[in-house]
Formats: structure tokens, sequence, C-alpha cells
């Protein structure tokens, strides 16, 4: 009986052709030449490989997909309606558009709409805040304060950036409960 000759996982390539496929692509990048970052910072630098993605805070009530603040969701959603959101899925049954109030102004109204809302039964709300372009530091107090008090409030679900079209991360999505 004979032994059947079976192929390596390898196979056939030995250590030798590893390294002569490292050099045949070392010198096909001789000529490359990075690209120099946006002065406008619209290109994302590569991440550093120290940093986890983001993940569910501790709490297990916030959970964070691209960014810190950028996208909630209360305990026991589920993220794939945070997608939903993002992607326009749910029909915007009304706006509130916050430029020119102040963050404590802002607040009350937003308190107003989203109990208003909820009462008129409305599934998904736009809020409009303004990505805080004309203000100290270019940092949108407005914003942070509006999606602070969604987080606190009973009747959110989630909410998320607004798609490009309307408003982008100058306007939030919020899901309200039925």
């Amino acid at each position: 009986m004979k032994k059947r000759a079976g192929k390596s996982r390898s196979a056939g390539v030995s250590y030798g052709d590893a390294m002569s496929d490292a050099e045949a692509f070392e010198r096909a990048m001789v000529n490359v030449v990075r690209l120099e970052p946006d002065a406008r910072g619209r290109v994302r630098t590569a991440p550093s490989g120290g940093a986890p993605p983001a993940q569910k805070s501790a709490a297990g009530h916030a959970s964070e997909i691209d960014a810190p603040d950028e996208s909630f969701a209360a305990a026991g959603i589920d993220r794939r309606e945070i997608k939903k959101l993002r992607r326009g899925q749910y029909g915007v049954e009304d706006r509130q558009d916050l430029h020119g109030m102040t963050a404590a102004g802002a607040c009350a109204s937003v308190r107003r709409f989203i109990e208003n809302s909820h009462h008129r039964r409305h599934r998904c709300v736009c809020i409009v805040h303004g990505r805080g372009l004309h203000s100290e530091g270019q940092t949108s107090v407005v914003k942070m304060r509006v999606r602070e008090y969604l987080r606190s409030h009973r009747s959110v679900l989630a909410y998320t950036n607004a798609p490009p079209s309307d408003g982008g991360a100058g306007a939030v999505y919020v899901l309200l409960r039925k």
C-alpha cells in the first residue's frame, strides 16, 4: 500500500519565495509618495494601533459607534435601530431649528419639543442645533447640551447625526418611544 503525498498548507511556497515576494513588493513601492494631510481636515488619518474602537459605556446606556456623543441608544435598543435612523429609514415627522438660541434656551425648547412630539405620537424627529463653527473655539455648546439632555429623557430611545442631506453633524435624528 502506497502513501499518497498530500499537498502541504504552504502549497509549495518556501520561506525563500516569501522573502522574494516581500522584496518584489518593496521594489514596487519605491516610487510611492505619502499624500500630505488635507489642510481642511477632511481626510482622516490612519488610526494608531494603541487605541481600541469605541465601545459601550460602563453604564451600558450609550452605544458610541463613530465618535463620542455622535450616537446613542437607550439600554435594550438594538444597534441596528441607530443604523436605520442614520440612513433615514424612519420618516422625519417634525423638526426644530435651534440656531441663535443660548444653550439654556435650546434645552428648554428641546424639552417642550420632545414632550409635544411624544404626545403627538411622532416616531422620529429632527433637531437642527448647528455645528458651532461660529462659536468660540468652534465647539458647539448647544450641540453638547442638547445631546446630553436627549440621553437623559425617558421618551428618547436613540439618536444619531442626521444624514448630510439633512444637516449632517449639525443636526440630530431622534427616535422616540411609541
